[in-house]
């Protein structure tokens, strides 16, 4: 479920050690599946621990996962790296804000899947979005772009080559193509 480098686990071991007898580390997501998703690690005393909690060894401490975080913290991984600029722990939980789908899950889950973990991410930089709207018998993903997209003279290349590369790649054999639905309105909240 989560990974743990042996330089984050060494990391732990040396915070327990001024900790109470017993205390673990708590990995948790607050709105999970959600936009808003945030992971944590805190401190999690012997009397934190709910009898359906997730318990996983490591060495010299548990990770202990609540139920409810739990599938939105697989593949997630934990390091500690030090460099010149000095000392950082990294959590990275990619399912955080998407339960991971399964491979032969129907195919707009999966291409919904593919927007929310990879496309919203890379186009919240310029505070825009875009949604699925349907996909049609002949294969061709329609979707609706939102926010600073909606009106954006790059629209065309974003769609083009970002968006329809990525998802012809992603769905080959299964999307034929991806266009656009939006009527485009420029004004002050269109990134160009």
């Amino acid at each position: 479920m989560i990974n743990i480098s042996e330089s984050a686990q060494a990391h732990f071991v040396k915070l327990l050690q001024n900790q109470e007898d017993n205390t673990n580390i708590r990995v948790f997501v607050v709105n999970p599946g959600t936009p808003t998703a945030e992971c944590g690690v805190s401190y999690c005393t012997p009397d934190a621990v709910e009898p359906n909690d997730v318990r996983l060894p490591f060495n010299g401490f548990d990770a202990v996962v609540d139920p409810e975080s739990a599938p939105y913290l697989e593949e997630a991984e934990i390091d500690f790296v030090t460099d010149q600029m000095g000392s950082q722990l990294t959590l990275k939980a990619p399912n955080a804000k998407a339960r991971k789908i399964a491979d032969d899950a129907p195919l707009a889950e999966r291409v919904e899947y593919l927007i929310t973990t990879e496309i919203n991410p890379q186009l919240a930089n310029h505070n825009g979005q875009v949604t699925l709207t349907e996909i049609t018998p002949e294969g061709v993903a329609i979707l609706q772009f939102g926010g600073g997209c909606n009106g954006c003279s790059m629209v065309d290349v974003t769609l083009k080559d970002g968006i329809e590369k990525q998802m012809l790649e992603k769905f080959a054999g299964e999307l034929t193509g991806v266009k656009d639905a939006t009527e485009h309105l420029a004004g002050d909240h269109s990134y160009y």
